[in-house]
């Protein structure tokens, strides 16, 4: 009998999908969605000038892309003023997590993150046998000082810390952040995820020394760019440590017409304006829509909105099981007390039109 020699950390491991996509769903339920509003996609898209520059470069898709990503970090490393050496593109925040922990988790290794945040993370992490420990959320945010605490009780190499927050949409100001790193271990890393940071008030982000090594950053054209499908995230910090890619990233993982598109995005400022404003708008329309049915929205930095239902998680799962049913895809936290929210994101009038037909309902029938 042939015998296939698996690692002993695969074999203990469960075959987990951090979330399950939304064509899954459909095709359970054996019908597309009417209102796409759980995935936190950018439904108002693209730069046009984006869309046409992926468009004119399909036919050079013969080509791999540039392992380099040259061109845009080029570009990025003007928009962020700082060295090209300072910035590594990969695919998406989730890629790029994936090489992080590459880069500093073997087995055994204590990572700390906060019960209930982003499932990916976690998902890496067991991928290489760390070991997760995990801080509740206060007031339903992360508690970024009780991470550090934390990481320095179990000598944690990585703290996963994301601002603005996903799932609850929360914040804090980047003084905050800056004054947080003083308590920080001397040999921890402090992954700061800003995937939705072009949503947030100014002043969300930090200001910190681009070669300071205590942290790095990760930023995406999957959220305010509207590229989720593109796959195209990087990370800017210390060269020492953006350097370290280098020895393990898959170099020509990155899609040559993604490349060109993210570039065209980065350059239609205007175009990521006008996104922003919609976003907003959207976000006081799902306010509307909570208030009206008697919940309660939180506030949120992002591009989706937390909708606390008033209950429980069972109680909370009842009402997006039938909105489901109805053909509005939205989401909810996966811990306790956050449970107690359904997370709609930022759609279009008809999109949220649905939510608003359909939201009565479901709560309605989680009443009994």
């Amino acid at each position: 009998m042939h015998r296939l020699r698996y690692t002993q950390l695969l074999t203990r491991l469960p075959a987990t999908v951090p979330f399950v996509g939304p064509e899954t769903q459909e095709r359970a339920r054996g019908g597309a969605f009417v209102a796409r509003l759980g995935a936190n996609e950018n439904v108002f898209g693209p730069s046009p000038a984006a869309v046409r520059a992926m468009q004119n470069a399909a036919d050079q898709i013969w080509m791999y892309g540039d392992p380099t990503s040259y061109d845009l970090r080029c570009a990025l490393a003007a928009h962020l003023g700082i060295g090209m050496d300072n910035i590594v593109v990969g695919e998406g925040i989730d890629g790029l997590l994936g090489y992080i922990v590459r880069m500093f988790i073997e087995q055994g290794d204590s990572v700390v993150t906060s019960d209930g945040a982003y499932p990916t993370f976690n998902y890496h992490v067991a991928g290489f046998g760390g070991v997760l420990h995990k801080v509740p959320y206060r007031d339903d945010a992360e508690d970024l000082l009780a991470l550090i605490a934390k990481g320095r009780e179990t000598g944690a190499k990585l703290i996963y810390f994301a601002n603005p927050d996903n799932p609850m949409g929360s914040w804090v100001d980047g003084a905050t952040i800056v004054a947080a790193l003083d308590h920080l271990p001397s040999d921890a890393l402090l992954i700061l995820d800003e995937a939705y940071v072009e949503f947030a008030p100014q002043g969300t982000a930090p200001v910190i020394d681009i070669q300071d090594p205590r942290v790095i950053r990760l930023r995406t054209f999957s959220k305010a760019y509207g590229m989720a499908g593109a796959r195209v995230g990087y990370a800017f910090g210390a060269a020492e440590v953006i350097g370290q890619f280098e020895k393990i990233r898959n170099h020509f993982g990155m899609n040559r017409v993604a490349q060109i598109g993210a570039l065209a995005a980065l350059n239609d400022p205007e175009w990521l304006v006008k996104t922003v404003s919609s976003v907003d708008a959207a976000r006081r329309r799902i306010h509307h829509i909570a208030t009206e049915s008697g919940l309660t929205a939180l506030a949120s930095a992002t591009n989706f909105v937390a909708v606390d239902c008033g209950q429980d998680g069972p109680f909370a799962r009842a009402v997006l099981n039938h909105l489901v049913s109805c053909g509005v895809f939205v989401r909810m936290p996966f811990v306790a007390p956050q449970d107690r929210c359904i997370r709609i994101s930022a759609g279009r009038e008809q999109d949220l039109d649905h939510v608003a037909r359909h939201l009565p309902d479901a709560l309605a029938v989680a009443r009994g």
